[in-house]
């Protein structure tokens, strides 16, 4: 059986260093990661020795779904169902595929790049089940239009 990454942590410093860097709350709150973080705002957690060859950089939410639920299955990616990129609490974690992934984050936000809030009234389906604001649409209308006339 390929080891796992609880099975690494042990050999290198057992897991309750790990879950000292967890604040854990009540039942239904987040528990978020105290410590490290990487430029997307994902906790890291790093263990091993470098002068050993043994030093790992994990994502501190994909630590803590393997110790409560095994290893990830392979190409799944570990969606917080709480939308909060610091959370470990393993009942906040689910392992999906890479497509659902990445629906329920662009269903996660409330507006466009530009600020202009997606309501029914103003957002179109865009390619790939993407979201668009009118707004938007017809601001880069207008920019083809006034490209086309000045050439």
């Amino acid at each position: 059986a390929p080891m796992t990454i609880i099975d690494k942590l042990e050999r290198a410093d057992g897991p309750d260093r790990f879950w000292s860097k967890v604040a854990s709350q009540g039942l239904g709150e987040c528990w978020p990661w105290l410590a490290s973080t990487n430029w997307k705002g994902y906790g890291q957690y790093s263990f091993g020795s470098r002068v050993a060859g043994t030093y790992r950089m994990l994502r501190a939410h994909r630590v803590a779904y393997e110790n409560a639920n095994g290893p990830i299955p392979d190409g799944m990616h570990i969606d917080h169902l709480c939308r909060n990129r610091l959370c470990c609490k393993p009942a906040h974690l689910e392992a999906v595929t890479p497509s659902e992934s990445n629906k329920r984050a662009g269903a996660a936000k409330t507006a466009c790049a530009r600020g202009h809030v997606f309501t029914p009234e103003n957002t179109l389906a865009g390619r790939n089940g993407t979201r668009e604001c009118r707004e938007c649409r017809l601001e880069r209308k207008r920019g083809y239009y006034r490209a086309a006339r000045s050439s």
